[in-house]
């Protein structure tokens, strides 16, 4: 419920049947929640759980960016943290643990020294599976010009995000020139990496809808008289009871739950907020309230998360007109270079993005894959990967060499020797226009495509990993949908057929539009056709 216990990884059979001969793997996009944190409240002091934890040793040892006015350089100001609450005069006191100590004290909702740990465990799985199994990324690199990342403007997002990206490619494999990598960031009025009701106007107003309703489902029932027995002695005066909407609410108390569990025996609760049964009462109403709109509704899935899904889904149709000889991105420009950056970031085969839980379950939700699920730990994952049929032609690249001695510091020989039937190629030359580049189609509705827009998306599937398990979609199943003989590698035109359904054409518009519409369908819209 709380944090994620990896499978082994995939044996050779396993990858032999994962990622058939007779497909090539082209582009992953991966989307990771951040790792365990402290919790978002201040909730139980009444059940002895301290306020403020002491897991964040990085606040010893803090480092921020300072310019000279003087002559415009900058360095690098390092610094150490401590927090500061109210006392019990209500003058100020510096916030401690359990034992008074005074450094290394998390903020609220802050990824942890545990977080870190197992957002860079998850780099290094990743590694062995694409660098060391499958060979699809190369195993040392100069920059990273070939990855996208993205994170919300949440901290312990960007963090795990980092993290992450040093696991898959640790100090030993990058050049002692390697600079600073580019981490794509939004304004929160813009962002779209994680369910945005507060700055969606419609989907806080349909969220609320659906949760009042599982409130109204959940309140009064055995399983919420079976938590009241069990934890309501220890909720504040002004509630006293267990609800979905208490205060706190329910989904605060799984919080605190969660949190407790990823961490140390000084941050516990007494015994009975971890019965088994209690656990898995609240995991599926929690469920229920955050994530039952995006089966239901495709208003909900639009606002929520369809904006996402039209981005990702853009950037597989963008590489499958290029056949993966010129990149599904540009995050910078040569111009870059100027300024420290490698400004090549066109030759993207990898992408991650730091989110969150509600990311995750919203995707999944989404494309009728998650039925069934308990809420995503920490540290969870979804892989969508596009392959495309080996039988494809892909466009040759005259700057293949060169660019493969720009991204990869081993030999020419070395690197070819550990090259798989996944290489696929890598792209044109970096910072350079391509004026022969077709048109932009990823955000074009399939319906409006031409037979010839169309025929550039044959051949080519995608397939979704969540925490190293195969998801299924079901508009996928049905004959022509999916590669013969395996219905997890949806064609890359029924995936998107799926996803424009819900994509919305101008996501902030719509999120100012139906305010006075009904916030449930008339008939329940199901997702994932």
């Amino acid at each position: 419920m709380a944090t994620l216990h990896p499978r082994e990884p995939y044996s050779p059979e396993e990858l032999r049947r994962l990622y058939p001969e007779g497909l090539q793997l082209q582009l992953v996009q991966i989307l990771l929640r951040h790792g365990e944190r402290t919790p978002v409240s201040v909730r139980f002091q009444n059940a002895g759980l301290q306020p403020f934890w002491p897991y964040c040793s990085v606040a010893r040892q803090m480092v921020s960016a300072t310019m000279d006015a003087a002559d415009s350089n900058w360095t690098s100001l390092q610094w150490r943290r401590r927090l500061e609450t109210f006392g019990t005069d209500d003058g100020p006191v510096v916030a401690s643990g359990r034992r008074g100590e005074a450094d290394a004290i998390c903020n609220l909702g802050e990824l942890t020294d545990v977080g870190r740990k197992t957002t860079w465990d998850l780099g290094r799985r990743l590694r062995y599976l694409y660098v060391d199994q499958l060979h699809f990324m190369p195993p040392t690199i100069r920059d990273a010009d070939m990855f996208y990342l993205r994170a919300t403007p949440i901290p312990r997002a960007l963090e795990s995000l980092q993290q992450c990206f040093w696991g898959f490619y640790p100090s030993r494999t990058r050049s002692e020139s390697f600079p600073p990598i580019t981490i794509v960031t939004r304004a929160p009025g813009d962002e779209t990496l994680f369910p945005n009701d507060g700055n969606c106007r419609r989907f806080a107003q349909l969220s609320r809808a659906f949760a009042e309703r599982t409130a109204e489902r959940w309140n009064h029932t055995q399983e919420m008289d079976y938590l009241n027995k069990l934890i309501s002695k220890w909720m504040p005066e002004r509630s006293k009871r267990v609800a979905v909407d208490s205060h706190p609410r329910l989904s605060g108390i799984m919080d605190t739950i969660n949190s407790t569990l990823g961490h140390g025996s000084e941050t516990r609760l007494p015994k009975e907020f971890y019965d088994a049964k209690g656990l898995a009462i609240i995991d599926k109403i929690g469920v229920e309230e955050w994530f039952s709109g995006y089966r239901e509704s495709q208003e909900y899935r639009a606002l929520g998360i369809g904006s996402l899904m039209g981005d990702i889904v853009s950037r597989m149709v963008e590489s499958a007109e290029m056949n993966g000889n010129d990149g599904p991105l540009a995050v910078g420009s040569k111009d870059d270079s100027t300024r420290g950056g490698s400004g090549s970031e066109q030759a993207i085969k990898m992408s991650l993005s730091g989110s969150h839980d509600t990311t995750l379950a919203a995707i999944l939700t989404s494309l009728g894959a998650y039925d069934g699920k308990p809420w995503p730990p920490y540290t969870s994952h979804i892989a969508l990967e596009l392959f495309r049929k080996k039988n494809s032609q892909p466009i040759q690249s005259a700057a293949k060499s060169d660019l493969e001695n720009n991204i990869s510091i081993a030999s020419h020989d070395a690197r070819e020797s550990r090259r798989s039937w996944f290489s696929g190629g890598f792209s044109a030359e970096l910072g350079t226009k391509n004026n022969n580049r077709p048109v932009e189609i990823g955000r074009t509705n399939v319906e409006k495509l031409s037979a010839a827009q169309k025929s550039k998306l044959d051949d080519y599937y995608v397939r979704i990993r969540y925490n190293d398990e195969i998801m299924r979609v079901p508009g996928c199943k049905n004959a022509g949908k999916h590669l013969e003989g395996d219905d997890s590698f949806c064609t890359l035109v029924t995936f998107k057929t799926i996803v424009d359904k819900f994509t919305p054409s101008h996501w902030q518009k719509a999120c100012v539009s139906n305010m006075d519409a009904p916030a449930f369908p008339e008939n329940p819209e199901v997702a994932g056709y």
